[in-house]
């Protein structure tokens, strides 16, 4: 007799807490290469990093390809083209502007007002920023004072990880302020995203929102006067490789988002910077970041603030899972237990009192 193949469910599957980690640490790693990655970029296309417009142009050329590459990679995969439904539409729109055109617009301004120390500790804030959109704007969970710990805990290791770089108080709108903005979206498009993954598969989402994006960016660098020279094929090869790390990382986030609540994937965020250090040392050749006691220091103090808020973060319920009205649950995720009984074990001396006939 042969065996029937098990189903893979994607609700059980992401939902697994080591999938979750194993997911989001690839995801920081992968975003960690990406800032030495663009500098290098910038230098082999020989682009103004002085010029905003180019910078912009140059954000929008990466996500038209990572849009097209997730569309034509999802599409093989299902071996048909994929698009969103008529009603999505809107919802590729709204989180286009959140995670692409309006979080980078603000971030490549702003960079070029600030030192890398201070936007590494601004884009920290993304952290407290997302887990209170989602508690208190969104509602998809609940806050409690360990999520709160467990931020404080990771912004400390960001701000330690840049003790002794050139940091200063002062605050600028189109430094520190466009920043701000920055990591605001970028937490907005978190928690939307863990919404509307309820009525769009997150593949879908990510392509044709990077599309979206992306020529939106394209077009506002090319009026702001932006230019890219032509470049040899190395250089067009780490552009491709960045349009790459788009597509899958923030993919792979949408469905960890779907399945999961937003704090236990959005607190591994807080090691993006301590990846950012750690490959810039690598790449950049940077060794006294590297060997620094404040790197490992902060690596140390994140590593506590994501444990805290994954293991007891949501030790009050068991987190909803997106399944559609009618499905059955397909099991628990490990470590969690229902928070009622089930109505038929309830019910079922009174219906074998009725089959009986007494």
């Amino acid at each position: 007799m042969g065996t029937r193949k098990r189903e893979f469910n994607p609700e059980t599957f992401f939902s697994k807490n080591w999938v979750i980690c194993v997911g989001s640490l690839l995801c920081c790693v992968l975003w960690g290469t990406t800032a030495p990655f663009i500098k290098t970029c910038y230098s082999l296309f020989g682009l103004d990093t002085d010029n905003v417009g180019s910078l912009i142009l140059f954000a929008g050329l990466r996500f038209v390809i990572a849009g097209v590459l997730v569309i034509a990679v999802t599409s093989a995969i299902r071996r048909k083209f994929v698009y969103p439904q008529g009603r999505n539409w809107w919802r590729v729109g709204v989180l286009s502007v959140f995670e692409t055109i309006a979080h980078y617009i603000f971030y490549y301004i702003g960079l070029a007002y600030v030192s890398g120390v201070k936007s590494s500790i601004m884009g920290g804030t993304a952290v407290f920023f997302t887990i209170l959109a989602a508690c208190f704007l969104f509602r998809t969970e609940k806050f409690t004072w360990v999520k709160l710990l467990g931020c404080i805990l990771g912004f400390g290791g960001v701000v330690l990880l840049n003790v002794g770089g050139e940091f200063t108080f002062t605050f600028t709108l189109q430094g520190e302020g466009f920043l701000l903005f920055s990591a605001l979206f970028s937490a907005l498009a978190a928690a939307v995203t863990r919404v509307f993954a309820k009525h769009e598969d997150p593949a879908v989402l990510y392509g044709y929102q990077f599309l979206l994006g992306g020529v939106v960016l394209v077009a506002a660098g090319l009026i702001a006067g932006g230019s890219i020279p032509v470049a040899d094929v190395g250089a067009i090869f780490i552009l491709i490789f960045l349009a790459l790390i788009s597509a899958g990382t923030f993919t792979l986030q949408g469905y960890l988002l779907k399945y999961c609540t937003v704090s236990k994937v959005a607190i591994y965020k807080s090691l993006d910077p301590v990846f950012s250090a750690l490959f810039s040392a690598l790449i950049l050749t940077e060794w006294d970041v590297l060997i620094s006691p404040f790197t490992l220091s902060a690596l140390v103090i994140v590593c506590v603030a994501i444990y805290i808020v994954n293991k007891f973060g949501d030790w009050h319920k068991k987190p909803k899972l997106l399944l559609p009205p009618g499905t059955p649950t397909s099991g628990t995720p490990p470590g969690e237990t229902d928070a009622e009984p089930a109505p038929a074990v309830q019910d079922a001396p009174q219906e074998q009192k009725t089959e009986n006939g007494t």
